[in-house]
């Protein structure tokens, strides 16, 4: 199974080492809205979705508190869609989006897929779009899915993956794409594992921010980690089920690479085929 790695949205945040952890104070960060774009045997699949065109177009339904915050590039030619294109399909050919969660900066390229079956935890949709319960003021974009998409829900039952619990996100049609249940940053947040070969690549999503959370002496940079307790819906799930994760990696890691959504490094490494 081919996978695609896209940065779907550039963020250049003030304070570059209290957020990657190196560099200086006065320049400015680098993050990345991490996506998949994986060859099933169901067509197109991607996993979340970034900044949409929508976004750029209209970029303060994101926020002036996080556009101010994240200072995001907001290019066009980072959206999912566009890069979709430009790897030679057409935006139909994506028939799945499977989205680790709801937050802006993960769901904002939904409605680029108008046809494609959006997958999503039921926790999540239930807070999100119908609002039981009550998410965090200023917490969603619901313009984001005001189109009325397709949604597959997910809940918690599945399968043993890892000491983890998954569910087929394409049923027996790609068996090898699970949704993986990380709840913490969101009451629905999930993770979507991908085999292709003997290996596995987990997608966790927002579960942790910085690499190097996932050593044996985590430790993630002072104003990433302010980020990471301000999202926290269930900051004590959050942080058992990154414990988990770091335990998978420690047991694992031979068998299962953990990439996050927003970490350069994770990123990068993917790119150049070393993670």
């Amino acid at each position: 199974m081919k996978v695609h790695h896209l940065n779907t949205g550039t963020m250049c945040p003030i304070g570059r080492r209290l957020v990657n952890g190196t560099g200086s104070l006065f320049q400015r960060a680098r993050l990345v809205c991490h996506c998949l774009l994986i060859e099933t045997n169901d067509g197109l699949a991607l996993v979340d979705t970034g900044i949409g065109l929508g976004d750029i177009a209209a970029p303060d339904r994101l926020g002036d508190r996080w556009l101010r915050q994240t200072a995001p590039r907001l290019d066009p030619a980072e959206t999912a869609v566009e890069q979709v294109k430009a790897l030679g399909y057409s935006p139909g050919d994506v028939r799945h989006v499977l989205l680790t969660h709801l937050d802006r900066d993960h769901a904002g390229g939904v409605p680029d897929f108008p046809h494609a079956a959006i997958h999503v935890h039921r926790a999540e949709y239930d807070m999100a779009v119908l609002r039981k319960p009550a998410p965090p003021e200023g917490r969603y974009v619901t313009g984001q899915w005001s189109h009325a998409p397709g949604w597959t829900f997910y809940g918690e039952a599945g399968e043993d993956w890892f000491g983890f619990k998954g569910v087929r996100a394409l049923g027996d049609k790609e068996a090898d794409i699970l949704m993986i249940p990380l709840a913490g940053h969101t009451l629905g947040h999930c993770g979507i594992a991908v085999r292709s070969g003997d290996k596995w690549l987990l997608h966790a999503g927002d579960s942790y921010f910085h690499h190097a959370q996932l050593a044996t002496s985590p430790r993630v940079p002072l104003m990433l980690g302010y980020f990471q307790r301000r999202g926290d819906m269930d900051r004590k799930m959050r942080i058992a089920n990154q414990a988990r994760l770091r335990a998978l990696k420690l047991n694992h890691g031979d068998r299962v690479s953990i990439v996050n959504s927003h970490d350069p490094v994770d990123y990068e490494r993917c790119r150049c085929g070393t993670h």
